[in-house]
């Protein structure tokens, strides 16, 4: 990858994306809509004494999901678009490298998430009332982590889409067994045993752990830290597939 191209390229897409009025409502306001649904489902929902409250174990790691779920469908559509208008055909007749590409969209809709799990930290922790043991801006790295991750995925599923539709058919595949199989419903240790094999290859599962790490211990962990490496490595890894797949056209 060649760094001036990188920077580029990640300036590129920055710019698209804050012209596209829509996209950036979707990213900063519906989160905040959801996560003020989510509270009011659970504020009156009785706790045990000295036991989290329902909202602060839910909200928590929807803080981590929304990025994942919103960067995946934005960026499977965006990179679509880029093919079926003929854009990145132009893009690759230039010294930009796909890597450059890919990259450059990981970076930007990255530091999207982040200001995205930014906002909606902000909500909840100052208007909700979340309480984390650790700090929320381990929250906003993780949860930045995860956007990465879901950009990753959405590059590499878009490359077998023709349609936008398509791309959309590919969040249930990937999207909704990574939310059941997280530990959001059920904890990962109680769950069948093949269950069980298959949530620990699914990267969302140890975003969720690091989260719920935050959300119990005041000081960063080991454990934290290896999830969030494993997440990123993760990202790095869809990244390089979606490069190996990516085609110019949607034929």
């Amino acid at each position: 990858m060649n760094p001036r191209i990188l920077a580029a390229t990640t300036g590129r897409i920055l710019r698209q994306l804050r012209h596209d009025r829509r996209t950036v409502a979707l990213l900063l306001v519906v989160p905040t809509v959801l996560l003020t649904l989510v509270y009011f489902m659970y504020v009156d929902q009785p706790t045990p004494p000295g036991a989290p409250g329902v909202f602060d174990r839910v909200a928590l790691i929807m803080l981590g999901f929304f990025p994942f779920i919103i960067m995946f469908l934005v960026t499977s559509i965006a990179m679509l678009r880029e093919r079926t208008t003929g854009t990145l055909e132009r893009l690759l007749t230039t010294p930009l490298g796909k890597l450059d590409l890919l990259f450059g969209y990981g970076i930007a809709f990255g530091l999207a998430g982040v200001l995205q799990s930014t906002v909606a930290s902000v909500v909840a922790y100052r208007l909700f009332g979340l309480s984390t043991a650790g700090s929320a801006w381990l929250v906003v790295l993780i949860a930045g982590v995860n956007a990465v991750l879901a950009v990753a995925l959405g590059l590499f599923c878009s490359a077998f889409a023709r349609t936008e539709f398509q791309a959309v058919q590919f969040m249930p595949v990937v999207v909704a067994p990574q939310l059941l199989l997280c530990g959001l419903f059920v904890p990962r240790g109680e769950m069948a045993g093949w269950l069980q094999a298959v949530s620990d290859v699914l990267p969302l599962s140890y975003a969720v752990e690091a989260l719920q790490e935050v959300g119990a211990h005041p000081d960063p962990t080991g454990t934290m830290w290896r999830d969030v490496a494993i997440v990123a490595g993760a990202a790095v890894v869809a990244l390089v597939l979606a490069a190996a797949t990516l085609r110019r056209r949607s034929g």
